[in-house]
């Protein structure tokens, strides 16, 4: 039966362009900028399907959202006058309806990914329609780079062909607020433009702050819907119409669901929510045809795709819930963020379909204006190993090299290899293996994916299966209702609680994450049964719930072999995870798991202010020596030196280690000389003479420096002892030794000292020319004096000066060393370096004066004929 197209677009917008988009089409790729409601998710497909030449195989039209494929497909089946299932199919995760006799297919994008790598030639497919691309989920940018491939590359030749010739592979991608130029650009595609049909949209703003303090978003949204039915947009029977209110997720329609409920039964609204999770009943409802008023709490899920007539007021959070990646820290993280202007004007645009309309907006107008224009794609902030596990399985084996519509960071790429690696997913050259082939066979993250395999390998598969759907969800919670929970109790792993949640009958409070987790865990659990090529590597199945929780705990580690972390507990009972390869993160009060050893599970990083904290909120116990049964690769059997401060020498560590984490260690008994030396030479150099060898010789070396430099000065062929021959002596000093102690008896200023000699030809040079020491005739021995930019002198007492013409001498005796001339109380009376000049011209006057102060000593009136007094010590020898 052929369709009247023009009747059945029923003046939509689209109809302007439709004929044009047939030919284009026809020749070739197209391109479609269209604004929401103006029927081309619907018609478009339609018309190729009945009037577009291109021939009688399938037609494809991807949506971003199972709820959007599904209702997209019931809506055009409709239009049919049949039920969906027939010519107008729809197929998603875990769900699908069509057979045979079926030519228009409504999927998700990550379904049309798994039929690219099952078929990777798409036999009998027409043409791919990219609905709603400027999305840009991440498997919607991977299929049209993996479209585009095939178009370029070209099939191979049809053994039955068409009789008006071979039929190409045709590419549509259509938006409402797509940047049409690169697209097309990249599809070598013509652009086709309808500025649509749809009635004013007054905009109103309203400050998200009451008196400067923030009003939880609750109670602004109630006030919102307040105030629409109180202007009459709603609730008014003889005008019928419906509020759309956007939130940002489950647990915000939840509590606007709570706090609107009484608001809404007064104005003889039905209150009804819209999001992912909810069972198909509840979402149909939503979005059914009324005749009195709704008051609909959606995520941004009815942005796009799914059309609700008869909305005629949307309020806008301006709040979406944005998930991305830190290939860092490896950890994800989900934040709330403000929406994008394009995303605003969608929200907008769904108030006046049918009339005009208003969207009040719960924030500034200036915070709108300095929005970005557009969110940023998920490929530029999303985990990649998704993506590039079905890269492998398409043959490209360095994602890097592909002709991504746009190319994601190399450094997100690069961590997604090497998290495959780690999963046994992909060989060293990102060829793919038969634990990454058997991956690709569920449709989950390649992590769970591998958790699933591993717990069929360990006896476990179907409880792997349950873990696995819990894990793709928000977590359930204990107590009453969807978000509270009891303190947490003591337990091997988080999920294991999460479980036994699962299997209780749910109480009045149970959420829509409970429903989304048994739907996944029903479908999951099938296909472990239904997949005889893995049961074939099942392992025996453990019959005590003890093994069989310990088998999920190894299956668990197997698929998150990056976030094996060691648990550190603070005097607050704080628990830190400091993982394997790196980082940190701190475990969630919430979490009952009191290890030594975890893998986190549920982890995410958290911004506050300009600072992120990293949490894990879900966790599981592990042993390490499971580590080196599984990762045996990946685990190191070490040996390493270090320098304890504490006892002051080189001590060793045998130890197996697992990245950066040790499972087990023994002390060395022997330590290897050289890497000793070097390890003691590094301490020394690192804490200084003084800690390695003692303050004393430390202040040796500061003395050898300056006398060296002193030497110099006047002698430059002498040796320079520089920071160079400090090291190499030292390090010679290091040799043979394991300790601080040992070095200090090795007296590295004494090795030095024999060093310079040696370098100069004579050992004893530095001593004879700048002495450390000078003895005076009466015996006194006084140590010189040798300081940066002085020269070299001594002190003692005049009287010890007795008898001596001229001062004492260094350097061979062509350098007089300055003396200080002492009075008894150890004060200088004179400096001088021309003795004899001092007792001729100035000893006979401070003769006068200290003989008077000082009368027991010796003041004799000629000095150099006087005799010195002995030291003490020599007039004990003489006596």
């Amino acid at each position: 039966m052929s369709l009247d197209l023009e009747a059945l677009a029923g003046g939509l917008p689209i109809a302007g362009i439709l004929a044009a988009t047939l030919e284009a089409a026809r020749r070739g790729n197209v391109v479609i900028e269209a604004p929401p409601g103006a029927g081309k998710t619907t018609i478009v497909p339609l018309a190729l399907l009945e009037h577009g030449q291109l021939g009688d195989g399938q037609i494809i039209v991807l949506q971003p959202r199972r709820l959007a494929a599904r209702m997209s497909a019931t809506r055009t089946a409709a239009l049919l006058g049949e039920r969906v299932g027939r010519r107008v199919g729809y197929r998603v995760r875990f769900d699908h309806a069509g057979g045979s006799q079926t030519r228009l297919w409504f999927m998700t994008e990550g379904v049309l990914l798994r039929r690219l790598r099952d078929d990777p030639e798409l036999a009998g497919v027409d043409a791919v329609v990219l609905d709603e691309f400027h999305e840009r989920h991440l498997d919607g940018d991977l299929a049209l780079a993996l479209l585009r491939r095939l178009q370029l590359r070209g099939r191979p030749p049809d053994p039955n062909p068409a009789p008006d010739g071979p039929r190409p592979l045709r590419l549509l991608a259509m938006s409402a607020t797509l940047d049409a130029e690169p697209v097309a650009d990249f599809l070598d595609a013509a652009r086709l433009r309808t500025e649509g049909r749809s009635f004013p949209v007054e905009i109103e703003h309203r400050s998200p702050r009451s008196r400067h303090a923030p009003v939880p978003l609750e109670r602004r949204v109630a006030s919102a819907v307040r105030e629409l039915i109180e202007r009459g947009l709603i609730g008014d029977p003889a005008a019928p119409g419906h509020a759309l209110v956007f939130l940002p997720g489950a647990r915000e329609i939840q509590a606007c669901a709570q706090q609107c409920a009484p608001l809404a039964e007064r104005a003889g609204l039905e209150l009804l929510t819209l999001h992912g999770q909810l069972a198909r009943e509840q979402q149909d409802r939503a979005v059914a045809p009324s005749s009195g008023s709704k008051l609909i709490l959606s995520t941004n899920v009815a942005e796009t795709s799914i059309t609700i007539d008869g909305v005629v007021a949307v309020v806008d959070s301006g709040l979406a819930r944005v998930a991305d990646f830190d290939p860092g820290s490896g950890l994800p993280r989900l934040s709330l963020a403000p929406i994008s202007r394009a995303s605003a004007a969608q929200r907008a645009g769904r108030a006046g379909r049918t009339r005009p309309g208003l969207c009040i907006r719960l924030y500034a107008r200036h915070d709108h204006d300095h929005r970005p224009e557009h969110q940023l794609p998920e490929i530029r902030r999303l985990d990649l190993a998704g993506p590039v596990l079905e890269l492998a399985a398409a043959g490209v084996h360095a994602p890097e090299a592909f002709a991504w519509f746009e190319a994601p960071a190399p450094a997100t790429l690069t961590v997604a290899s090497e998290l495959l690696r780690a999963l046994g997913a992909i060989d060293g050259r990102g060829e793919l293996r038969e634990v990454g082939r058997a991956m690709l066979g569920f449709p989950l993250h390649p992590r769970l994916a591998r958790l699933m395999i591993a717990g069929l390998e360990l006896g476990v598969g179907e409880l792997a299966a349950t873990a696995a759907a819990l894990l793709a969800e928000r977590p359930l919670r204990r107590g009453r209702g969807a978000h509270t929970r009891a303190a947490p109790r003591t337990t091997d792993a988080d999920i294991l609680d999460e479980i036994e949640l699962l299997g209780r009958p749910p109480d009045a409070g149970a959420s829509s994450t409970r429903a989304a987790v048994e739907r996944a865990t029903k479908q999951l659990r099938d296909l472990v049964r239904r997949r005889g090529s893995l049961r074939a590597h099942a392992g025996p199945r453990p019959t005590r719930a003890k093994a069989r929780d310990r088998a999920l705990r190894q299956a668990l580690l197997v698929a998150h072999p990056d976030r094996v972390a060691k648990v550190r507990v603070d005097e607050h009972d704080q628990r830190t995870l400091v993982f394997a390869f790196g980082g940190s993160a701190e475990l969630s009060r919430e979490s009952g798991v009191r290890a030594s050893w975890v893998v986190a599970l549920r982890s995410e990083e958290r911004r506050e202010g300009t600072r992120r904290r990293a949490l894990v909120r879900s966790a599981a116990a592990i042993d390490p020596e499971w580590l080196v049964d599984l990762f045996t690769d990946a685990v190191t059997d070490t040996q390493a030196l270090r320098f304890d401060p504490d006892r002051g020498r080189v001590v060793g560590e045998s130890a197996l280690r697992y990245g950066k984490l040790t499972i087990e260690s023994s002390a060395m008994a022997k330590l290897p000389e050289a890497e000793a030396a070097r390890v003691l030479l590094d301490a020394a150099r690192s804490l200084g003479l003084g800690r390695a060898c003692g303050e004393a010789q430390a202040e040796a070396l500061t003395q050898l420096q300056l006398r060296a430099r002193f030497v110099r000065e006047h002698r430059p062929e002498f040796p320079i002892l520089d920071d160079a021959l400090i090291d190499a002596v030292l390090a010679t000093a290091c040799v043979g030794k394991t300790s601080f102690a040992e070095l200090a008896r090795a007296n590295v200023p004494a090795l030095l000292s024999a060093e310079l000699g040696a370098r100069a030809g004579d050992h004893r040079a530095l001593d004879r020319l700048a002495p450390q020491r000078v003895t005076l005739p009466g015996g006194r021995r006084l140590t010189i004096h040798y300081e940066p930019d002085r020269a070299p002198w001594v002190g003692s007492r005049v009287q010890d000066f007795f008898g001596m013409a001229r001062g004492p001498r260094i350097l061979d005796g062509a350098v007089a060393l300055v003396l200080h001339l002492h009075a008894p109380n150890r004060h200088d009376i004179a400096v001088t370096s021309d003795l004899a000049a001092f007792w001729r011209e100035h000893y006979p006057d401070q003769r006068k004066r200290l003989s008077r102060r000082y009368p027991k000593h010796d003041w004799p009136l000629d000095p150099l004929t006087a005799e010195p007094p002995r030291p003490r010590s020599a007039r004990r020898r003489s006596r």
